[in-house]
């Protein structure tokens, strides 16, 4: 129980790799807000987890590009469970435009959900973790799509770009206060951004040979929770089976 006491926050937990973060966190004692915008997800995932491992989960409803959301959010869990330990940036909005069809109103959802929120998030939870005295660590979720130009992802690129660069700037902001901040970066994990299904033909080309699975990114997540991560701030683990290194 490697999380025993521990209170962790994970947005866009109601599918995919955020449902699989959730549930690791659990299963290594923590408690685990279980936030999402869709209530019935989080709600089944939340019941998911304490049908197991009674009373670790909570579901909150919340739009994290909402600063209002997310200070109600925050104070929720605070409530429930007196502070906060571990913050995951997981929730993300996706465009699959080029730069000619992509609307500003599209441009600002994008930004909003992937990286605002990340500003939103942190800023609140950071304030619990200072004010308790709490060494928190933050993982927030990058993408292969931070590193490379894509022709099909205008706001969605730019968005996860600045996520890893947030993240080295929270990191030295927070690191007086006992906090870390990291990021992950997956590629092609589960069902794409906003979907439930994998397409059976969907592609992935990495040095590993297989596709990665949500279970690959939580385990990351987890050891960037630990102590054994302790001298580990401010830096990006590449979870893409060696993606970036083939693409071409």
């Amino acid at each position: 129980m490697r999380l025993e006491n521990k209170v962790a926050i994970v947005t866009g937990a109601g599918r995919n790799i955020g449902e699989e973060i959730a549930k690791r966190f659990a299963q290594e004692g923590g408690r685990v807000a279980v936030v999402d915008l869709d209530k019935g997800r989080g709600e089944k995932v939340a019941g998911e987890i304490n049908a197991l491992n009674r009373d670790r989960a909570l579901p909150v409803v919340c739009d994290v590009s909402s600063a209002a959301d997310v200070e109600r959010m925050v104070a929720r869990v605070v409530q429930a469970w007196g502070g906060i330990d571990i913050l995951v940036n997981n929730a993300a909005w996706t465009d699959r435009k080029n730069i000619f069809d992509l609307t500003e109103e599209e441009w600002d959802k994008v930004m909003g959900v992937t990286l605002k929120s990340v500003f939103l998030c942190v800023k609140s939870v950071a304030r619990v973790m200072v004010e308790h005295k709490r060494k928190g660590r933050i993982i927030n979720i990058a993408s292969t799509s931070g590193y490379v130009g894509r022709r099909d992802a205008t706001a969605y690129t730019a968005a996860k770009g600045g996520v890893l660069n947030l993240t080295r700037s929270l990191a030295a902001q927070l690191a007086p206060h006992g906090i870390r901040v990291n990021s992950v970066t997956p590629n092609r994990i589960g069902s794409p951004v906003g979907e439930d299904v994998v397409p059976e033909n969907r592609f992935v080309k990495n040095l590993v040979g297989r596709r990665g699975v949500p279970a690959d990114i939580a385990a990351a997540v987890l050891f960037l929770c630990l102590e054994e991560s302790d001298f580990i701030t401010a830096a990006d683990l590449l979870v893409d089976g060696g993606a970036l290194a083939t693409m071409d």
